[in-house]
């Protein structure tokens, strides 16, 4: 750890792209410009949502970190803060340098309200389970799940379904399959399903309150100024029934998050007001969600839900996500 003391920590800068980009480059075999290009962008944006330092060594970039404060996905009480790249140059190896990254990561949640930092790992990357392992990160109690846009259930493989009744009106958190009526359709056909865009914001917020009985306008318009900007392609939908906006998705799809060697799109987030549960709205949504994705060339859809969500669990399981190779980890941080 001497060698840490002739080290400069400091925040990252627009200047320091170049230099982060050939350094994560040696480290994957690939250059990922774009994403970092979006990330560090969207940290000049919103300072107060992003956290991203930088390790100097003899005036040369060392190392660096880059996280995102989350604030309320899937319903989330509690403010966490999601690492999403941590890397130090291979010259630079066995100095500490990874850990005093993470050391003011850690600092930084922490004076900012966060009660944990969480992440996520393929199971092979043994190199970063053991990073993570030492640092005292444990298993989180989420699922991690994904699904393969050609090999799904909904979208392209399609086959007409069974139109839900209109009454009796549902449980607001039943996800499960919707009941039967007398007429076919395909999923997507049960709602105007279209891309999400600014002039959503009042509807979403609107239909978020009736979810979850909280007025949480911040978060809202954080996720979708994140899902028209920061995100590589917009995938972000909403649904409308008769007029009114009934259900959105919050997606990204970035070339290279979490250091994936091929573009994923990742389900932050997914709402349908009360009153139109159990009429097939998220169906419909994802149908046309994994469409748009088959259009883009992206082959694969990814989200995290906590493990005590059995409803919203069973609605993913129904539409063909299961269980993938990325491993969820959580450090809780002190007080």
């Amino acid at each position: 750890m001497d060698g840490v003391r002739e080290l400069k920590l400091r925040p990252l800068a627009r200047s320091d792209l170049d230099a982060v980009v050939a350094l994560d480059a040696a480290l994957a075999g690939r250059a990922r410009r774009a994403y970092f290009e979006r990330r560090l962008a969207a940290a000049l944006r919103h300072p107060d949502l992003h956290i991203q330092f930088a390790i100097e060594s003899a005036g040369s970039l060392a190392g660096h970190v880059l996280a995102r404060v989350l604030e309320g996905e899937f319903g989330r009480a509690r403010r966490a803060v999601r690492l999403e790249v941590i890397g130090v140059a291979a010259p630079e190896r066995n100095r500490g340098i990874g850990r005093a990254l993470h050391a003011e990561l850690e600092e930084e949640a922490a004076r900012r309200g966060a009660a944990e930092i969480r992440t996520s790992a393929g199971w092979r990357e043994h190199g970063m389970l053991g990073f993570l392992d030492a640092l005292g990160y444990r298993l989180a109690p989420v699922a991690v799940l994904e699904c393969g846009v050609r090999e799904a259930p909904l979208g392209m493989n399609e086959a007409p379904v069974e139109s839900p009744a209109r009454e009796p009106r549902g449980d607001p958190n039943d996800w499960s399959a919707p009941q039967a009526n007398d007429f076919e359709a395909l999923a997507r056909d049960r709602a105007e399903v279209r891309q999400l865009v600014a002039a959503d914001l009042e509807d979403l917020v609107r239909v978020d309150r009736h979810i979850t009985g909280r007025e949480r306008r911040e978060f809202i318009a954080h996720a979708l100024e994140e899902a028209l900007a920061d995100s590589g392609v917009r995938v972000s939908l909403a649904a409308r029934r008769e007029g009114i906006t009934c259900g959105y998705i919050m997606a990204r799809a970035d070339y290279g998050d979490f250091g994936r060697p091929e573009p994923v799109a990742v389900i932050d987030a997914v709402g349908v007001a009360p009153e139109y549960a159990r009429q097939g709205i998220g169906r419909a949504m994802l149908s046309q969600l994994f469409l748009n994705l088959a259009a883009l060339g992206i082959e694969r859809v990814e989200t995290v839900v906590d493990l005590t969500d059995a409803p919203l669990l069973g609605f993913f399981r129904a539409a063909g996500f299961a269980p993938g190779e990325r491993l969820a980890f959580v450090k809780p941080l002190a007080g």
